[in-house]
């Protein structure tokens, strides 16, 4: 079975998504194409990265995911396949992949600019539809990467947020804000031992202290909490609510752990 995931900040409003999915329909018939999200804010590459980051892994092997979030479409900008040991990652060369692929062991790295391989005229405002999505159906039907382009020793990396350790505590921030409020930081699971000591402290509009646990409800109705989130990172939720709103959190917002116990290293 081939895989073809999508993730861009298109929204579903207008026939962008709808014109991709009939691009790879009309290649490759047989090929199974999913959303993992197009509700991203316009031009939010951090966001998109961690998306793919937080999800890839849980697609079959040898799935390609397709990622168009592209302020620089149309500009000097390269756009590129990489493939790894477990998918094929597709979009364009500004960073947007580089998270997901932080941990993957790369096999193959190709500039995508074999124009007989995209739909003819490329638009200079859809990149999505006229290279990115017949490239991924193309090797959906097997096609070889390197067929696509001139390989690459490398691609854009977007910067990590690595957490600091400071006096006993650890200082971090949050990377991404979910559908319901939640903040998910960019503190690894592996930092939290939840007990009646573990607390993080969310330095936003209020500062606010949140205690440590491990599920929503673990602390009253509408009262924050820290916890382990399904991404495998410290999340600030609200029993009820949305974090977000209630402490004023936006991405970039800092954050501090204290565990009762010394804390290893993340990575």
């Amino acid at each position: 079975m081939s895989v073809i995931t999508l993730t861009t900040d298109f929204g579903a409003a207008d026939w962008f998504v709808g014109t991709m999915k009939g691009v790879i329909a009309s290649l490759a018939p047989k090929t199974t194409v999913l959303d993992l999200t197009h509700g991203l804010p316009p031009g939010d590459i951090r966001g998109a990265a961690f998306s793919l980051a937080a999800s890839h892994r849980f697609f079959p092997q040898g799935a390609i995911h397709v990622v168009v979030v592209d302020p620089g479409v149309g500009s000097r900008r390269k756009a590129i396949a990489v493939r790894t040991a477990t998918a094929v990652f597709v979009g364009p060369d500004n960073g947007v992949l580089s998270w997901a692929l932080a941990k993957e062991k790369l096999k193959a790295i190709h500039a995508l600019e074999n124009n007989t391989r995209f739909l003819q005229p490329v638009s200079h405002t859809f990149h999505g539809r006229d290279i990115f999505a017949p490239v991924a159906a193309y090797l959906s039907r097997g096609v070889p990467i390197h067929e696509f382009g001139p390989p690459l020793k490398d691609f854009i990396h977007l910067p990590w947020p690595e957490p600091r350790v400071r006096q006993g505590k650890i200082e971090g921030e949050v990377v991404y804000i979910d559908h319901f409020g939640n903040a998910i930081t960019n503190l690894e699971g592996g930092l939290l031992r939840p007990s009646s000591e573990a607390a993080c402290q969310v330095h936003a509009q209020h500062r606010q202290v949140c205690p440590v646990r491990t599920h929503f409800q673990a602390v009253p109705p509408k009262s924050p909490v820290a916890l382990l989130g399904s991404s495998g990172f410290l999340e600030i939720a609200l029993n009820g609510g949305s974090a977000k709103a209630a402490l004023g959190i936006h991405v970039g917002t800092r954050i501090t752990l204290q565990t009762a116990s010394p804390a290893r290293k993340f990575r």
